[in-house]
């Protein structure tokens, strides 16, 4: 049966396949979370069983792979699936209709509200970010909850909170959701939707969505979900091993005393340098928080690890090479400015207050 298809009138043969349907959801979803709660044992398994120790650093970069690999295709399927059935609901064209009626930035900062209380990381945040796209959500209120989800981590404010005071915590909260508020509304006013690669285009402009309906039956919405995770998932699985290959190699070869050495020091092109040595590299912001511990240790400005931070966790190279096939270079290139030039700003402000 195809996806596309909305049928009004009740198939004979419906009921069977939605009682299959739904059987092979209650078996599938109980085995999503187990293997969702179990992925670090899962990477100390791999790891055990190839002999490596997990304090090397290959064996951390096997790790960390083995670790996020399968975090991020099981929340992009799950995500993805989800975003399918819920487009049968509401089409594109409403979804854009309802949101293009708010008030300019208020879009923008509900996804990135959202993004500030989800726990994901910048490439587990292309996942929803891919979601909101099918679903015809614009471009620039994408752009908020994919800069906000990585950038700005309820773990990394409690420790901010722990280690430097609320004014450092509530400081990197509100400049940090600022970044994300101010670039999604750049984007979206630049008009750059014709650089989304062209499937992903197809998909946001609803010519290769089904239709919503309320009376389309569940058995066809269930379907649009799985057709949604094979053309999908289907296109960006090699880029996102490609991706966290390459944050694993770097989170577990990059020596850290090197970039203690080098961040150190409280000089004007701190900032910037900062911020180019973040981008290629790979972590959440928990997993930044100690780099920035060390780095404060060693007499580094505030601005400056804190730039260093949010490059890390929202502008890593990882994340872009999985971006590379949802988005086409010239608009990947105006994400990375735009932001980019938030962090700097971050950072000199920050030198400059404390």
């Amino acid at each position: 049966m195809n996806p596309t298809l909305i049928h009004t009138n009740r198939d004979p043969g419906e009921s069977p396949l939605l009682r299959y349907w739904l059987a092979g959801i209650a078996v599938a979803v109980p085995l999503w979370l187990l293997a969702y709660t179990h992925l670090t044992d899962f990477a100390d398994l791999v790891v055990s069983q190839t002999g490596l120790d997990r304090s090397s650093r290959l064996g951390e970069a096997v790790h960390f792979f083995c670790y996020d690999t399968p975090k991020v295709l099981l929340l992009l399927t799950g995500i993805v699936f989800l975003m399918g059935i819920v487009q049968t609901f509401f089409s594109p064209e409403r979804t854009r209709a309802l949101l293009a009626g708010k008030r300019l930035g208020i879009g923008n900062t509900l996804a990135a509200t959202l993004g500030i209380v989800t726990p994901f990381c910048s490439c587990s945040a292309v996942s929803l970010f891919i979601g909101f796209l099918s679903a015809g959500v614009p471009l620039g209120i994408t752009f908020s909850f994919l800069i906000s989800a990585p950038m700005v981590n309820e773990i990394a404010l409690v420790l901010l909170l722990g280690m430097f005071g609320w004014k450092v915590a509530a400081l990197y909260l509100v400049l940090g959701m600022g970044i994300a508020i101010l670039a999604g509304m750049v984007i979206g006013r630049l008009g750059m939707e014709r650089h989304l690669q062209d499937w992903v285009r197809d998909i946001h402009t609803g010519t290769a969505a089904p239709v919503g309906s309320k009376d389309m039956p569940w058995v066809v919405r269930l379907q649009a979900g799985r057709h949604n995770v094979t053309e999908i998932v289907g296109k960006v699985w090699p880029y996102i091993l490609a991706g966290i290959a390459v944050g694993a190699a770097i989170h577990g070869f990059v020596p850290q005393d090197f970039m203690v050495t080098f961040m150190g020091r409280d000089v004007w092109w701190a900032v910037p340098a900062s911020v180019v040595m973040g981008i290629p590299m790979y972590s959440n912001a928990a997993g930044v928080i100690p780099i920035v511990e060390a780095l404060m240790g060693k007499g580094a400005a505030m601005g400056t690890t804190l730039a260093f931070m949010m490059s890390v966790i929202a502008l890593s190279l990882p994340e872009m090479l999985i971006l590379k096939k949802v988005l086409k270079p010239r608009l990947i290139a105006t994400f990375v400015g735009v932001v980019a030039s938030g962090i700097l700003l971050v950072g000199y402000l920050f030198n400059l207050v404390l």
